[in-house]
Parts: structure tokens; C-alpha cells; sequence
């Protein structure tokens, strides 16, 4: 399949550490979870994304360019999913050697180290599948680099890198980033069983700490809350929705929880939000903190490995979903959406409204 995005995501060659199996100290941990991510400066990602973003498009050839460019108010920045298709924007498959580090660089700016580890081990998945089915639809070069709209620090500009399994969407407003979801991201498989990458667990933490809460919380009172149906669903419920819709109101609410399981909650809801630059990361956490009263964990299914299961994690502004029931419960879809923040659309309706540039616009 020639050069693709290996462990530093562009070349070739290379394996990433990304599969080695985690273990978690499962003591007791409160609210310092939520609290700065250590070693990481908390910096307005923004403007790197901005300088990366036209780094990339100018090192695109004029054809190309006009690929990867698409109106900011077009339905397309809305259009997302993680099935593999062709998409809006430049593959990697058509980037030459400048134009791939290019793109590496403006996904770098918009990443977490550990955010980006997570989005090449998926992307390498592609070759475990292409080797166990020999499809052409399975290619590790057929995800997309799409900007929406002119990156700068006035007015509003995003950008997607999308493909199989993988959907990463910011929006930027006014030189800031308002908002880094949807944000979905899947293994298959989830534990690679043979071959060259045997071993690898892309998206280890999310599965690990979820069954070590939910098996805390089955030993205790709280099971019948918690556990809501010995069966999971096929799909996470809101799929690739444009609009995330609010899951029924069912699950056990973070004050029931025992200390030690409040810990494992918030690890686990912070193994998410630290796919972001730092300053995103800490900014979702503070959200999280704010409405912990309302936040519940809800579990569907088995209690054990190779056993199909789905959880959610909800509070009122925000959705947390993993599925893992297919291909034997070896197949992860996990994603983060907020109700009312995905793309940014509550602040950019704010900014449309006052902004003086727009409203001088209106009757």
C-alpha cells in the first residue's frame, strides 16, 4: 500500500507502542482526576491549528487545494460518519511526502500525544483488516483532511480527519476553539489476535476501566441501578446522528457511587476528553465537574471479555457512548458528543447573533 501514516502517523515503517496492554491503579481517586493534565501546558490550541491549517493548504497542489477546501456553511462540515466511504477533502492515498507532513502537523496541532497515538493505532487496524479479507476498501491511506472555511483568528473556521473509525471534527471562532466534537473513535479489532501487531489494544482504557467500574458496582447495592439489561445493543445508540439525542434517564448518578468507584468514573471520563490539546481537555473536565450530580453510568451486557457489552456515561449537556458487540465482541465503537456544543452550533448561533460583522447584516 506504500508510505502511510506509521507511529509518527506519515511514513514508513514503524510500529506503535499505542496496543501494549495498560494497567491502572485502581485506588482510591477523587476530584484530582479532573484536575490539569500533568506535563501538559494548557495552551489555546487554536492558533497552532490555525498556522498548521495553511501550512497544509498551501503545500497542496491548486487541484488538491480546492479539494480540501469547503464553504464553513456547507451541510458537508455536518456530514460525518466512521464507516469506511469516500469522503469531502484529500485522502492521504493522493498526498505526496511535503503534503503528508503537512498533514501530519496539523493533526499534531490537534491532538494529545496520546490523542494521536490512538488515531494512528487505528489507522493501522486498516492493515490487519486488509490482510484478513484482502478488500481494497481496507487501507490505511483512505482518511481525509478536510478545512471548512478560511483558518485565521477573526470569524469561524474547522476542520475534519475522518475515515474508518475515526471521526475528529473542531470548529474555531474568533481564535478560539469552541469545540472538538463529534468525536468518535473505534478498533476493529479491538484486540488484535495474530499477525504482526498481535497484541494491539488501541482503545485499551476505555474498555479496561468501564468493566473494572461496572464489576465494582455489580459486587454492591448499586448493581440494579447500573446495570440496566443482561443483553447491549448492536450500535451505539445515536450512530452518526447530526443532533445526539438525550438517552433515557437511567443509570447509577455519581453521588451512589463508592469513592474508589467515583475514581474509576472520572478516569474514565478523562481517558476521553484527554484525546484533546490540554487546554480542550481541561475545558471539557470543567464542564464534567459542573453538573457531576447529574452524570450516570448506565452498562448493557456481559461482565466479561468476549462478552458483548455497552456503556454510557450522561450528564446534561454531554453523551459518552461504547459499544462492543460485534465480530465476538472484539469490535469497538466509542464516541463523545455534546446536546447542544457538537461543531460549535450553541456558540456559533451566539457569535452569529452579536457579532457586529453579522448582525449589521440583519433587518
Amino acid at each position: 500500500m506504500g508510505s502511510v501514516m506509521s507511529c509518527g502517523i506519515i511514513g514508513p515503517g514503524g510500529r506503535c507502542s499505542a496496543g501494549r496492554t495498560r494497567s491502572f491503579r485502581l485506588a482510591t481517586m477523587t476530584f484530582s482526576v479532573l484536575l490539569p493534565l500533568s506535563g501538559q501546558e494548557a495552551v489555546e490550541p487554536a492558533p497552532a491549528m490555525a498556522a498548521a491549517a495553511n501550512s497544509f493548504l498551501s503545500s497542496l497542489d491548486p487541484p488538491k487545494r480546492a479539494k480540501a477546501r469547503v464553504a464553513f456553511n456547507s451541510g458537508e462540515r455536518l456530514n460525518w460518519d466512521f464507516v469506511p466511504r469516500e469522503r469531502k477533502g484529500v485522502s492521504i492515498k493522493e498526498m505526496s511526502s511535503e503534503e503528508r507532513r503537512a498533514a501530519l502537523a496539523l493533526l499534531k496541532s490537534s491532538l494529545s500525544a496520546g490523542g494521536f497515538t490512538k488515531a494512528d493505532a487505528i489507522l493501522r487496524l486498516e492493515e490487519v483488516l486488509f490482510a484478513q479479507s484482502g478488500s481494497r476498501i481496507r487501507d490505511a491511506e483512505l482518511y481525509y483532511f478536510t478545512v471548512f472555511g478560511e483558518p485565521s483568528q477573526q470569524g469561524a473556521w474547522g476542520w475534519r480527519y475522518e475515515g474508518h473509525h475515526v471521526s475528529l471534527n473542531w470548529t474555531v471562532v474568533g481564535g478560539k476553539l469552541v469545540a472538538s466534537t463529534p468525536q468518535f473513535l473505534g478498533a476493529h479489532p479491538a484486540d488484535v489476535p495474530d499477525g504482526p501487531q498481535k497484541g494491539r489494544r488501541a482503545l485499551a482504557a476505555e474498555e479496561d476501566l468501564g468493566r473494572a467500574l461496572v464489576k465494582s458496582i455489580n459486587a454492591g447495592p448499586g448493581r440494579a441501578q447500573a446495570i440496566l439489561s443482561k443483553d447491549a445493543p448492536d450500535e451505539i445508540l445515536t450512530g452518526s446522528s447530526r443532533q445526539a439525542a438525550i438517552q433515557e434517564n437511567s443509570g447509577i448518578s455519581y453521588g451512589k457511587l463508592t469513592e474508589e468507584q467515583q475514581g474509576l468514573l472520572l478516569s474514565l471520563i478523562r481517558e476521553y476528553a484527554s484525546v484533546q490539546p490540554a487546554a480542550e481537555a481541561q475545558a471539557r473536565l470543567a464542564r464534567v465537574k459542573a453538573e457531576l450530580p447529574s452524570v450516570k453510568f448506565a452498562w448493557m451486557g456481559g461482565l466479561e471479555k468476549g462478552q458483548g457489552h455497552y456503556y454510557r456515561i450522561q450528564g446534561s449537556t454531554f453523551l459518552i457512548e461504547y459499544d462492543n458487540t460485534q465480530d465476538h465482541a472484539n469490535h469497538i465503537h466509542s464516541v463523545w458528543r455534546e446536546f447542544k456544543g457538537d461543531w460549535g452550533e450553541d456558540v456559533l448561533a451566539e457569535h452569529y447573533r452579536t457579532a457586529p460583522h453579522h448582525a449589521r447584516r440583519d433587518p
